[in-house]
């Protein structure tokens, strides 16, 4: 692992990688003559990478994950395969949320999770658990219920026990709480924040913290990339409840992002200042949709995309894993979510890598060295 040194191995090979890799993608452009002209994203035949991405993040000294479809993985060999050869942690998708695994009040639904988990220790890989409080999938009889602040409370603190408890010593990371922050830097106000005020955040992470001492515990965000008014309002409360003892452990930033607006070039100097408050930092869903149909410049903007999060993460020092958000279109929840837009992912639909996926290992690459 070369944890100590590659900040400044990336540093040093950072604007090259966009000289390597920009060209390549021009090479395929209106107006060059190429042979077998592979379409805009695609890379070339035998132009990817041999080594797959979890052998070049390992000598990055980084862990690279995916989020995880469970049907997919038990229903289709191709990605399943693709799960198992090219990431080094995984994350649920949807079965560690809250509507599945707690679809009636203490009655526990944890077969696709356990399958995953046990699918991640086979082949090597950690795994996020993702995710404890949410506002969003969450069961009826959470939303409906007539609860009190205490009820409520008592609720939150049963799930989060049992679920934490259940995979007591095989998860590495929780997504504790998810989404709390409204882009302007202000609470979301969901049905914890109504209920039980901020202190819910604070309340979670020690719960979780007593129910498995030695899991990572982390606050996730989108649109917190950059230094702007979201994330810094997480900046704030992280490091508030680090002076209070609260067990939070690391900040998660997701990087959904979309080539219509500029990459968040500011990462690195927004990471580093979570760095500076002794917690941890991961990439954890990091996906780059574009308007469709794509051409050739909004390809080269989504591999910008996708090098400048990970080059952030390169760049500091407890930044400890990159993960995306499911890696082909073919179960993508870009389409279905914003309309016109796609391709967001390093694999096509047919499991066959693209110019970001080339993108990813070159900048992986450099950095092993």
């Amino acid at each position: 692992m070369r944890k100590m040194t590659r900040a400044v191995t990336v540093g040093a090979a950072a604007a090259g990688l966009l000289a390597v890799v920009v060209p390549n993608v021009m090479a395929n452009s209106p107006g060059h003559e190429h042979p077998a002209k592979p379409a805009p994203g695609h890379s070339k035949p035998g132009g990817s990478d041999p080594a797959p991405l979890r052998a070049l993040a390992q000598k990055a000294g980084i862990r690279i994950g995916t989020a995880v479809n469970s049907d997919a993985l038990a229903d289709e060999a191709p990605y399943e395969a693709k799960v198992g050869s090219e990431f080094s942690s995984v994350s649920p998708e949807n079965v560690m949320k809250w509507d599945t695994v707690e679809p009636a009040r203490g009655t526990y639904n944890y077969t696709q999770a356990d399958a995953l988990v046990s699918y991640a220790k086979a082949h090597g890989q950690l795994v996020r658990g993702h995710t404890l409080v949410w506002y969003n999938q969450l069961p009826s009889w959470v939303t409906s219920g007539d609860f009190t602040a205490d009820q409520l409370r008592q609720v939150l603190h049963d799930h989060i026990t049992s679920e934490v408890k259940h995979f007591k010593g095989k998860i590495w990371q929780w997504d504790v709480v998810n989404e709390a922050f409204n882009d302007d830097g202000s609470y979301r106000d969901d049905i914890w924040l109504q209920k039980l005020g901020p202190s819910y955040i604070e309340d979670a992470f020690r719960w979780a913290h007593q129910a498995d001492p030695k899991a990572v515990l982390f606050i996730n965000d989108y649109n917190i990339e950059g230094v702007n008014a979201k994330s810094t309002a997480v900046y704030d409360l992280v490091a508030k409840l680090r002076k209070e003892g609260v067990p939070l452990q690391g900040v998660g930033i997701q990087g959904h992002l979309d080539t219509q607006y500029p990459a968040p070039h500011d990462i690195a100097t927004n990471m580093a200042r979570f760095d500076k408050l002794g917690v941890q930092t991961a990439i954890t869903e990091a996906d780059v949709r574009i308007p469709l149909p794509a051409d050739n410049t909004e390809v080269e903007a989504q591999n910008e995309a996708y090098q400048t999060l990970l080059e952030g993460c390169l760049l500091t020092r407890n930044c400890t894993d990159f993960t995306v958000w499911g890696f082909t279109d073919k179960y993508s929840w870009v389409p279905s979510t914003f309309k016109g837009e796609g391709q967001a992912n390093i694999f096509d639909e047919n499991y066959q890598p693209k110019t970001a996926y080339t993108a990813l290992s070159q900048d992986l690459r450099l950095a092993g060295r």
